[in-house]
């Protein structure tokens, strides 16, 4: 069995590891007729077209970009960033193998028996975030009168501004998608008309105590999914270096670890193999794997220009309250 860190000691860069790995996964899923790892391979293949060709980032970002000057222009008063990422190699590399962990260990635990090879590959067919977009506020203090609270302010904010997005965007060629989410307690502050495609992780926190609002959009010009997260400051800081940051590996290797303990090796192929391609993932030192393009003196200090670990940026923009170019001036 191969995994992707078989292929990051060879100085390549991001696209020909992606390359000779999708090819290699192809082939042998070819020999021994192994339709999940075919599966495996044609997503790779997703984000090579992605890096390979991009030009359509630059319409789907400027149509975004035009609701980063709707919300400049009706909210004036409030601090917001708009950023936008293609999904790191490594990151999408263990989405995928924990997607195959988490359906067959929930499988087993409900049925006392593993699903077939179709019911595993079917499930592999929900990636909708390689490329996503990041909307981040924050109300300065000066605008939150005595009476009310700032997190509560900036809730209400962040609902309101979600509402008109799905709208917005689909009069600019993006279809919202049904979101599935079934939460009970997660829409009481989204607008009725909204809420079928919103995943509300702000009233209905994930155990990591990570909060959002996500939603998937179809772009039908470049036919592809893309996926926008909405947030506030201390929200994003929590996801990104809080207790819910994607470089805490401690915990979801323990998670990962006590399906083991009741999954035994050998019982089911795919659960072995996913397991060992995202546990060796998760044990990587990064700072002694050679990518071209890539260094890392630690597993926080890296600098990436090429999509391995972070991810590239496609849509950096940033806009300070009135208050604070007020100030500024």
């Amino acid at each position: 069995m191969i995994t992707l860190n078989d292929y990051l000691y060879s100085g390549d860069t991001v696209l020909k590891i992606l390359l000779q790995y999708s090819s290699d996964l192809k082939k042998g899923a070819i020999e021994t007729r192994n339709s999940v790892d075919l599966a495996h391979s044609n997503f790779l293949i997703q984000i090579i077209e992605l890096l390979e060709h991009s030009d359509f980032l630059t319409s789907q970002s400027n149509r975004i970009k035009d609701f980063y000057h709707y919300m400049t222009q009706r909210y004036p008063f409030l601090a917001f960033t708009f950023k936008g990422r293609i999904k790191s190699l490594i990151r999408a590399e263990e989405k995928f193998n924990g997607y195959i962990l988490e359906y067959i260990y929930n499988y087993f635990k409900e049925n006392g028996s593993y699903p077939t090879e179709a019911q595993i590959k079917n499930k592999l067919n929900c990636f909708r975030d390689l490329i996503a977009y990041r909307i981040v506020i924050s109300l300065p203090v000066c605008h939150v009168k005595d009476e009310e609270d700032l997190e509560t302010q900036e809730i209400r904010y962040l609902y309101e501004i979600a509402g008109v997005l799905p709208e917005f965007l689909e009069e600019r060629g993006f279809t919202p998608e049904l979101s599935g989410y079934d939460g009970e307690t997660g829409y009481s502050s989204l607008a009725e008309s909204v809420r079928p495609y919103y995943r509300d992780y702000v009233q209905t926190p994930r155990p990591s105590g990570y909060r959002s609002l996500h939603i998937t959009l179809y772009d039908n010009q470049a036919r592809c999914y893309t996926e926008m997260q909405l947030r506030t400051k201390d929200m994003d800081d929590y996801a990104e270096i809080g207790d819910a940051n994607h470089f805490g590996y401690e915990k979801s290797q323990e998670e990962n670890r006590r399906k083991r303990d009741i999954i035994l090796p050998g019982e089911c192929r795919f659960f072995d193999e996913a397991y060992e391609r995202l546990i060796r993932l998760q044990d990587l030192d990064l700072s002694a794997i050679k990518v071209n393009m890539f260094k890392a003196y630690n597993n926080q200090l890296i600098n990436d220009g090429c999509g391995l670990f972070r991810g590239r940026q496609i849509l950096p923009f940033e806009h300070l309250s009135r208050f604070q170019n007020d100030e500024i001036i």
